[in-house]
């Protein structure tokens, strides 16, 4: 049995709006596992982003310290240097 003209087109209009929505949906599944693999990239930079501010602000407070420890040196050797040139101005001669 032949199908009429109008059912043809019919059934060919059918087949390709199928067509078009399979393809839509490839794309949206498509989209949506490239979303979600950014959305893991994103979490991931973030994460990153979190330890280096972390590694980060623990390396200002070691040079703080050192600062600080390159300072508490440097006076003390001022004041042995003061020290020792005391004792050789009164050393007799």
């Amino acid at each position: 049995m032949t199908a009429s003209p109008s059912l043809d087109t019919a059934l060919q209009r059918l087949a390709a709006a199928l067509s078009r929505i399979e393809d839509a949906v490839e794309r949206r599944i498509e989209a949506d596992r490239v979303g979600a693999s950014r959305e893991v990239e994103v979490q991931a930079l973030s994460d990153d982003r979190a330890r280096l501010a972390q590694e980060l602000d623990e390396s200002f407070a070691r040079c703080a310290r050192a600062e600080a420890a390159n300072r508490d040196v440097s006076r003390r050797l001022d004041q042995a240097i003061d020290t020792i040139r005391t004792v050789l101005e009164h050393q007799d001669p």
